[in-house]
């Protein structure tokens, strides 16, 4: 394994270890040579690791006889990010993705009504139906995400499959985190499936007008989650 990966696999290690409570925080490391010989890598490649845990402010170095390396905090978890990600994202910012959304799916799935193929539309209903089954926000997140690339790919168009993916990257962790309300799997599978059946039978102002309702829902899901988590922000500061 290259030196670079070596360095990442230690950094996540060491930040599992810190996030499942294995190493708390104000807890010393062991010594360097003891940590290279626990992970089986050299001097250089633990000292870029623990150089990269010092700069995400997981751990702190200190000199002296009672020196050593101390984890100092909680490494940042997925969930801090996506809050992170409402706060400092504006309602307007939110409304110009959906509205560069609406633009790229309308045309997407007019054209997947012209260019889907029999098999893709059986995927389609297979990913619709995935949705519903998954068990757990982490899982939906994908399950949605995969349908909607899917369409993309249906409308063999490599342009429009790239701005889809780069769209789903940004949004749909978002949209199904938990911090606040739920998202609803059953609603967004139904949706899933009306608009397989519209592009099944060919029908393009129907399935445009479908996926374009889906997608406002989405942005006024995104906002809602939003406001939420701003007043609580807010009621927080002000304690």
């Amino acid at each position: 394994m290259p030196e670079i990966e070596r360095a990442d696999a230690i950094v996540d290690r060491i930040t599992k270890a810190i996030g499942l409570g294995l190493l708390k925080v104000g807890e010393r490391l062991p010594p360097e040579a003891a940590l290279s010989e626990m992970f089986g890598v050299g001097g250089a490649t633990l000292r870029e690791a623990l150089g990269d845990l010092r700069e995400r402010g997981i751990v702190e170095t200190r000199r002296g006889r009672s020196g050593g390396t101390f984890v100092v905090s909680q490494p940042r978890t997925q969930t801090d990010t996506i809050r992170d990600w409402f706060l400092s994202t504006s309602i307007s910012e939110i409304r110009d993705i959906g509205d560069e959304h609406s633009a790229i799916a309308a045309t997407t799935v007019r054209l997947a009504c012209e260019r889907a193929e029999a098999h893709d539309v059986d995927r389609l209903q297979e990913l619709a139906r995935a949705l519903v089954l998954a068990s757990t926000p982490e899982l939906r997140a994908p399950a949605d995400s995969r349908f909607h690339i899917e369409l993309a790919v249906a409308a063999q168009s490599p342009r429009l499959a790239n701005a889809e993916i780069r769209l789903q990257e940004e949004t749909v962790q978002q949209l199904w985190t938990p911090l606040t309300v739920a998202f609803d799997p059953e609603q967004a599978t139904a949706e899933h499936l009306e608009l397989v059946r519209a592009v099944a039978q060919d029908q393009p102002e129907k399935a445009q007008k479908l996926v374009l309702e889906h997608i406002r829902r989405n942005i006024f899901h995104l906002i809602d989650k939003k406001l939420t988590l701003g007043y609580a922000r807010s009621i927080q500061d002000g304690q």
